[in-house]
């Protein structure tokens, strides 16, 4: 593997676990607010804004690269992953570079978004005042490191790693 493939793959392990620590905060704080609720009637105040605004997106698009790296979307198959000959090849990139395609227009179109969410200091009213530009850059962050790793794939002639078990 080359630099630019252990950097994707470091940037890609990072993200994946900063999507795993959103997951294990959700767990903690929903069980917090369920047992603050039933004992004591007081519930974790930012837990559904925070959830609902921050983390699910997290969850949602930080873990793709590095699942996709290891073999571990679902998908299914509408003809052989290997094809013999030029059409095999032809084909084998073009399930690497259409979706390159479609999650970098997701990309952009969502850093756009997220862009005029900071310049516009746009903000949540909740129970607390969420700035939403830090809830929507996740999704450009995650979706783009997606793009790198199906262009890098593209232009490797290596197919996905199997998926650990």
């Amino acid at each position: 593997m080359n630099v630019l493939g252990k950097i994707l793959k470091t940037l890609e392990d990072i993200l994946h676990f900063l999507g795993c620590l959103g997951l294990v905060t959700v767990v903690v704080l929903i069980n917090a607010d369920i047992l603050l609720r039933l004992l004591f009637k007081t519930p974790v105040q930012f837990q559904f804004e925070f959830t609902e605004l921050y983390l699910m997106p997290a969850l949602a698009t930080l873990s793709l690269s590095r699942v996709f790296r290891e073999g571990g979307h679902l998908a299914l198959d509408f003809m052989p992953e290997h094809l013999p000959g030029l059409t095999g090849a032809v084909i084998a990139k073009l399930r690497l570079l259409l979706p390159a395609a479609f999650f970098a227009a997701v990309t952009v179109m969502s850093g756009i978004f997220a862009v005029h969410a900071f310049a516009g200091k746009d903000v949540e009213y909740g129970v607390y005042d969420w700035p939403l530009g830090w809830a929507y850059a996740v999704v450009p962050l995650g979706c783009g490191v997606l793009v790198l790793r199906l262009l890098y794939d593209a232009c490797s002639a290596r197919a996905p790693e199997p998926m650990q078990v």
